[in-house]
């Protein structure tokens, strides 16, 4: 009968091991469209794109780019912080998997202690004061080893719902550093692709320099032939050293690029430099989505959707506190009062029970810490649905903006075959002598900026590219959100 009534406990604990307190958690309800408004005719995505590879700049073709991400991801301390930020999650989850099993201790001592027994007079000391002493005392010493075992049992699922909560916290973690690994990888590539254009940029002033080195050399001996004015030699004199200062501003800009770049990779900026090319990456084909698959394509959808599943189990969390607690607790060992003998049968002793505890009365705090938990969630599942807008939000802008800019790349191109028509025959004439120098300027000046501002608009129709690849995701998918972190720690 005793040893009956001494399981009923564990009974008890094992028939109530399936129940969970608090709500199971579902996807809060989003409205889904079924396309993108601005995604009329783009090719979707098929298993074979380089896009869905993870590696998603290589769509742009340049080995240096290649080259630069694989030191941003070894080497970038703004990644190195949301590395260590998972590390710290995923140790949070495994302390939450700690807690469903017994927690056992060993304690080992020696205690001396003294006790005065009754009264008495005083002592003299050598110096002539006195002190009062007792009429007598002891002085004992006590010798304790033990083992102890103590295992909260998991009744009403709180510690399972905490441990939901922390392994949804790691997997948003994981996310978050996908994230940022993809916003690294993004600033790159658009600093790149910038600094290439740049490049290019950098080129033709330094052509259209030695161009208008030649136009002074001729209006010069034009000049000393008396076909033309002094006016028209200051005029190109003027528009060759005004194209030089473009050029020189230029090596500036180029130079934060650099910069920005080396910091990126880990590296200070005076250990860096990237030689110039003349070559700039053609404008990929961007494979598309639908807006049901950005779901599980972007990283922050991802973390925030996990946020949700966090607190959702810590209103489990919160629910338990109006249940019991029941620990299963054991300890024994040994305890004497001399060493020699310390370790024998007689001086044994052991204990072993449940002990069940509850909140009686609070003040209605556990209510309030359950109502802070469903506030919470209700904020997440904001922060959830206000994510997913977003995306397509930027998804739409990206696609609008690369249809608008490659229209007007279009007309721009045009723009420049007449202005270099324009040029040709205006300069013809000069030559001729039929018309005088201030044609030629401005023609030149005209060719000129139309030539920087179709430059202008592919390294704006490049940074679009990069930026729509990044609002799809960049390649990344939700299944593996398990594997993230991993191999970068690693």
């Amino acid at each position: 009968m005793i040893r009956s009534r001494s399981l009923l406990p564990l009974a008890l604990a094992v028939a109530l091991a399936g129940c969970a307190i608090g709500p199971d958690y579902q996807r809060p309800e989003l409205t889904v469209p079924a396309g993108f408004k601005e995604g009329e005719g783009w090719q979707l995505a098929k298993p074979q794109d380089g896009f869905n590879h993870g590696a998603w700049w290589e769509l742009y073709g340049d080995a240096t780019l290649n080259d630069l991400q694989t030191r941003l991801v070894a080497a970038n301390q703004t990644l190195a912080q949301s590395v260590a930020s998972y590390r710290q999650a995923q140790a949070l989850a495994k302390g939450a998997r700690a807690s469903f099993f017994p927690t056992i201790s060993a304690d080992a001592g020696k205690t001396r202690s003294g006790q005065g027994t009754g009264s008495g007079g005083s002592v003299r000391l050598p110096d002539g004061s006195t002190v009062a002493s007792g009429g007598g005392g002891g002085i004992s010493n006590s010798y304790d080893a033990s083992l102890g075992v103590s295992w909260e049992l998991d009744l009403w699922g709180k510690l399972r719902r905490q441990l939901e909560a922390d392994t949804a916290s790691m997997d948003a973690s994981a996310a978050d550093l996908a994230a940022s690994r993809l916003s690294l990888q993004s600033e790159l590539t658009q600093d790149y692709l910038q600094l290439r254009v740049m490049d290019r940029q950098v080129k033709l002033l330094n052509d259209t320099v030695v161009a208008y080195e030649r136009s002074l050399k001729l209006t010069e001996n034009q000049y000393n032939a008396g076909i033309v004015t002094k006016a028209d030699v200051a005029q190109a004199r003027t528009q060759l050293k005004s194209t030089q200062a473009q050029a020189i501003d230029l090596k500036y800009q180029r130079a934060q690029l650099e910069h920005a770049i080396a910091v990126l990779v880990g590296v200070p900026p005076a250990q860096f430099s990237l030689a110039a090319v003349d070559a700039v990456p053609a404008l990929p084909q961007v494979p598309g989505l639908l807006p049901s698959e950005l779901l599980q394509r972007r990283p922050d959808v991802a973390s925030a959707e996990r946020k949700v599943i966090a607190a959702n189990a810590q209103i489990g969390v919160a629910k338990a506190a109006w249940f019991p607690d029941l620990t299963l607790t054991a300890a024994g060992g040994y305890r004497s009062g001399s060493f020699q003998n310390w370790i024998e049968t007689p001086n044994r002793y052991w204990s072993i029970g449940p002990q069940f505890a509850m909140t009686l009365f609070d003040g209605g705090l556990i209510a309030s810490q359950v109502e802070q938990a469903e506030a919470s969630y209700d904020q997440t599942v904001a922060s959830y649905r206000q994510t997913v807008l977003d995306s397509f939000r930027e998804v739409e802008d990206y696609m609008v903006q690369l249809k608008v800019l490659e229209e007007e790349s279009g007309v721009q191109q045009e723009a420049l075959d007449a202005a270099r028509e324009a040029l040709r025959l205006t300069f013809n004439q000069y030559k001729a002598g039929t018309i005088d120098y201030s044609n030629v300027v401005t023609t030149q000046t005209s060719a000129l900026s139309n030539e920087r501002t179709l430059l202008t608009l592919q390294g704006s129709r490049l940074t679009a590219s990069v930026q729509l690849i990044a609002a799809l995701g960049g390649g990344w998918d939700a299944a593996k959100i398990a594997e993230e972190g991993q191999a970068t720690r690693d």
